[in-house]
């Protein structure tokens, strides 16, 4: 299960003045899934207004209904003709993102094919990416902050947004947060999935991630 209060710590930093997203990376994409036009930037370079109005596409994904429309997953591991467990790729292709902090921009373009081979839509969309790296407060027994630890959770955002006008993003339709907080740290084989409809969700998501329901996990 999610914890809400992890899902608080993050949105309440989703400011203008306090967020520390370093970059934000995304693609255009038309009704049959090939990209139109990507970008990839600092996200500080972004105007305040600009700054503002994306930081609300990401804040949908961890303040959205925990456990209702966010869910908490894990990835599947794939099997060889052996029956060897190996590595589910989209695993570790969200995972060198966020080590590069989104600036291998092949990374990126293999990350759009795969969502626009799979994602079912009949109009265009965009899909857009936010690093981020939240220190963890250092808490005493008494739930006092101490400051800063030596933790730091560094993760993803993504969201898929239809396209209201050209190059203007609705309201995000389902998105994910990459690795799973849990426990004060990151949960590497785990990821959280936001569907806005969840009586008629995007299944693909899951399908492409590779990964499947985490039920009773605490």
């Amino acid at each position: 299960m999610i914890n809400r209060e992890d899902m608080l710590a993050l949105t309440r930093r989703m400011t203008v003045k306090r967020t520390s997203i370093t970059r934000i990376a995304g693609s255009y994409m038309d009704e049959e899934g090939f990209s139109e036009g990507t970008f990839n930037t600092h996200f500080q370079n972004l105007s305040p207004a600009e700054r503002e109005k994306n930081l609300a596409l990401a804040k949908a994904v961890p303040f959205s209904e925990t456990n209702k429309n966010l869910k908490e997953y894990c990835f599947e591991s794939e099997k060889d003709q052996n029956g060897k467990a190996t590595v589910n790729p989209m695993r570790q292709l969200l995972i060198g993102m966020r080590n590069c902090g989104l600036k291998n921009d092949a990374l990126m373009d293999t990350f759009y094919e795969v969502i626009g081979e799979k994602y079912q839509t009949d109009s265009s969309y965009a899909i857009y990416v936010f690093h981020d790296r939240y220190d963890i407060p250092a808490k005493g027994k008494d739930h006092e902050r101490l400051g800063e630890s030596e933790n730091v959770y560094e993760y993803l955002i993504c969201v898929i947004c239809p396209l209201e006008n050209e190059y203007e993003p609705g309201e995000p339709e389902c998105g994910f947060l990459f690795p799973a907080f849990l426990d004060g740290g990151a949960a590497l084989n785990c990821v959280d999935i936001y569907q806005q409809n969840t009586k008629n969700p995007h299944t693909e998501l899951k399908e492409l991630l590779g990964c499947r329901p985490v039920d009773n996990r605490r």
